[in-house]
């Protein structure tokens, strides 16, 4: 149940609202826009100043995982130059620059957050 609610953004307390006010756009250079609280229970979503730091580990480890995966892709299975591969991996860490951004501090308000009651 908890990753439902990471997979879809929600609030970790009423697992109603959503964390983030837009989605950000790669392409016009905007990142996603954090709530300061959630509309159902008023849940503070930044804890504290420099609450979201720790968010940067867990993206780097979703970020290492992607970037496996599309090398092992591109160089194993489809069979590419190492050359074109780094280009590949290079390619999905911008398409999915906004993605783990929202991610890693959505599993980061999770961690340090109790479910509802």
């Amino acid at each position: 149940m908890r990753l439902i609610t990471i997979a879809k953004g929600k609030c970790p307390k009423c697992e109603k609202s959503n964390i983030f006010s837009t989605r950000g756009n790669l392409l016009l250079f905007q990142i996603p826009q954090i709530k300061d609280t959630c509309e159902n229970c008023n849940f503070k979503f930044e804890r504290e100043p420099g609450f979201f730091f720790g968010a940067m580990f867990v993206s780097y480890g979703i970020a290492i995982v992607q970037f496996v995966v599309v090398f092992i892709l591109s160089f194993v299975v489809i069979g590419l130059s190492p050359l074109y591969s780094f280009f590949a991996v290079v390619l999905a860490a911008m398409l999915f620059s906004t993605l783990n951004f929202r991610l890693s501090r959505i599993i980061w308000i999770h961690l340090f957050t109790s479910p509802k009651q």
